[in-house]
């Protein structure tokens, strides 16, 4: 690679990732920081993920699509600059060849990180070391699931394309080795998830690097967002059907 190239794709990372994920990582810090310096423990405060944006139902509707079409527009940015420097989008994975064997793929990666990561966010909430997580603070309305499974659709799109496709894939350009790269991928998971608490931010690393690892080895996108989406529908769905029903939920 030439050195006017190499360039280039440094500081496009930094661009796109100052306008997306890495800037939340930044704020996810000062958020954390934040709460440490509460007179209350952690484990005492909460924090919401999907909350109102309007008071009135319709506007508050509207907001929330606008937040998805957001998320959609960062993942896109994120394929588009890789499509448009020569990568095929079909050697990201993110082709329509093996619908079937992706979606079986997701389910089970999903099957495989879901339920450790809900016994260790547990853990770590009843050690003091993480906020109590409400992945919904959305009032009761005939459009709530639906913009929570959209909402979920959207986060996975968007960070498994910036996160996993793009960065790994401008790391190995620019010279970095598999797992160097694999672990800055992980590692900026981890910050942007920073707000929860430290063990929002450990357990996002360990996901970062199994998910990483698997698209490192698979090559299939799709499945780490098919994967990534059904993890968050059923966080999101799951939390406000059984939120006031099940005692072990804060």
């Amino acid at each position: 690679m030439i050195p006017e190239e190499r360039t280039a794709h440094k500081v496009e990372l930094l661009l796109v990732f100052a306008v997306t994920l890495g800037l939340s990582g930044l704020r996810s810090l000062v958020r954390l920081l934040d709460s440490l310096l509460q007179p209350k423990p952690l484990n005492q405060q909460s924090v919401a993920i999907n909350v109102p944006q309007a008071r009135f139902d319709l506007l508050d509707l509207l907001a929330q699509l606008l937040g998805v079409v957001q998320l959609a527009a960062w993942g896109g940015l994120g394929a588009y600059l890789l499509w448009r420097g020569g990568v095929a989008l079909a050697s990201l994975g993110l082709d329509r060849t093996r619908v079937g064997k992706d979606f079986l793929g997701g389910a089970a990666l999903a099957a495989v990180i879901g339920v450790p990561g809900l016994v260790f966010y547990l853990v770590a909430w009843n050690l003091g070391l993480n906020l109590a997580v409400l992945p919904s603070t959305l009032d009761e309305s005939w459009w709530r699931s639906v913009v929570l499974v959209l909402s979920a659709a959207g986060n996975a799109w968007a960070e498994e394309v910036l996160v996993v496709g793009y960065l790994l894939t401008r790391l190995k350009q620019l010279g970095f080795r598999d797992n160097t790269a694999l672990l800055a991928s992980a590692v900026l998971r981890g910050s942007y998830h920073l707000y929860q608490g430290f063990g929002g931010f450990i357990g996002n690393v360990v996901m970062g690097l199994v998910f990483g690892k698997v698209w490192q080895r698979t090559n299939r996108l799709w499945v780490l967002v098919i994967a990534h989406t059904l993890l968050d529908v059923v966080a999101f769905v799951g939390y406000t059907a059984l939120r006031g029903v099940v005692s072990w939920l804060p």
